[in-house]
């Protein structure tokens, strides 16, 4: 993000903003009327003005906490990868039956962004550019990408199907690739409900679940050493 004077700024918020209770608390007000006007109005079109009015601020105040709008939405995924981690490790205690435990990862984050479904839309332009620091695949997501994860990890590690021990360091993220594919699904998905979205969760991890159990057999080995030679190629 370029400032006023074009030099490069980074995404971050001031250290200092958040050491006092009442600190705290305008940040936070700030972030969720950030976050409001973003789902009602979208977020190119909605400013740092906008925000700071909003949340009842002066706009330096704004800067002062959020050097950007950017730097907003980095905060809220944030917030929603602790929320959801909270959501997800609840959720995985409930049952060992692996389609169980990564349908449960994954219904969580439907619950958790279905009234930003409409900003996640507008958001996902930056999602290709790994540049871009609100592409999931940026260095500034990159804690938040690592947990979610780790989450299929956990999901696989205590489940009732274990992957061959050849395959199990590629899964996570494989998995993790394929829960994108269905949130970016999830979020164009036009009818009732979304409805074709709980469809295709379904009957795919049905897929997802059978093909990991399917690779334990023998005959699968030579397949499933050049599926490992290709991720390990492309990695």
């Amino acid at each position: 993000m370029s400032g006023p004077t074009g030099e490069r700024r980074e995404i971050e918020t001031s250290p200092v903003a958040r050491s006092t209770p009442k600190a705290e608390e305008t940040r936070r007000r700030i972030l969720e009327s950030a976050m409001g006007l973003f789902r009602e109005r979208g977020f190119e079109p909605t400013t740092m003005r906008d925000i700071a009015s909003q949340a009842g601020v002066a706009i330096g105040a704004a800067y002062y906490y959020f050097d950007s709008k950017e730097a907003l939405v980095i905060a809220f995924y944030q917030q929603a990868k602790d929320e959801m981690n909270q959501q997800i490790q609840a959720a995985l205690a409930e049952s060992k039956d692996l389609r169980t435990r990564l349908q449960a990862v994954i219904e969580v984050k439907f619950r958790f962004f279905a009234p930003s479904r409409n900003f996640l839309g507008a958001l996902f332009r930056h999602a290709a550019d790994p540049d871009d620091p609100l592409s999931p695949f940026s260095e500034q997501t990159r804690d938040i990408r690592e947990l979610d994860i780790q989450h299929f990890a956990e999901a696989m590690n205590a489940s009732d199907i274990q992957p061959p021990d050849d395959l199990r360091p590629h899964l996570p993220k494989l998995l993790w690739l394929y829960q994108m594919g269905l949130i970016l699904f999830w979020i164009y998905d036009r009818s009732p409900e979304q409805a074709r979205t709980r469809l295709l969760l379904a009957k795919s991890l049905a897929i997802v679940t059978a093909a990991i159990k399917l690779a334990r057999l023998p005959m699968i080995r030579p397949l499933r050493r050049s599926v490992i030679e290709l991720l390990n190629g492309i990695a």
